[in-house]
């Protein structure tokens, strides 16, 4: 809160100042505050057209508003302009987007996000998840195996963000 508040005194001060419309817009994303990123976002589109980030964040903040077509279409254009933006991370976000609509596309994404980011417990739990839904059986269960060995082998401070992805995984693959 105190760097959105920050942000928007820099703003209010220079309101031609497009970095920090961005660095706002993406932290008020990160708040839930979806219009008001996408409102912002869209002021600053002329400057940032060949930014991988921009467009990323612009197709995120769509998906979270509801119009997937819009957003996948920039998620992808961001993607084609740097396809590691972000980590890939944009792949993991149009994976469970389209995760109970279109498991074939949903299972797309997480393959290409596996190619980018093998370290992954997330990753390989949506594939699980995925293979799963597909009536894939052994697939999901070595996804689930792959997930929590993935999982042991993160050093300590990445180990605290992928616990839940690993513990989702343990307890799938008994089902």
């Amino acid at each position: 809160m105190r760097q959105i508040s920050k942000l928007r005194t820099t703003i209010s001060l220079n309101p031609n100042d497009v970095s920090s419309k961005f660095d706002l817009a993406r932290s008020l994303a990160e708040r839930k505050k979806y219009r008001e990123a996408k409102d912002l976002l869209l002021q600053i589109e002329d400057r940032y057209e060949q930014s991988a980030e921009y467009w990323v964040e612009l197709g995120h903040v769509n998906l979270k508003l509801g119009a997937l077509e819009e957003g996948e279409a920039q998620m992808l254009r961001g993607l084609e302009i740097n396809r590691k933006a972000r980590y890939g991370q944009p792949y993991l976000w149009l994976a469970e987007t389209f995760r109970h609509t279109n498991h074939d596309k949903a299972l797309q994404y997480v393959t290409q996000y596996q190619e980018i980011q093998s370290s992954s417990s997330e990753a390989y739990y949506l594939a699980g998840s995925m293979y799963k839904a597909l009536g894939r059986s052994e697939d999901a269960k070595r996804a689930f195996e792959e997930s929590t060995a993935v999982y042991r082998s993160l050093p300590k401070y990445k180990k605290r963000q992928e616990r839940g992805w690993a513990l989702r995984s343990f307890f799938a693959k008994m089902k």
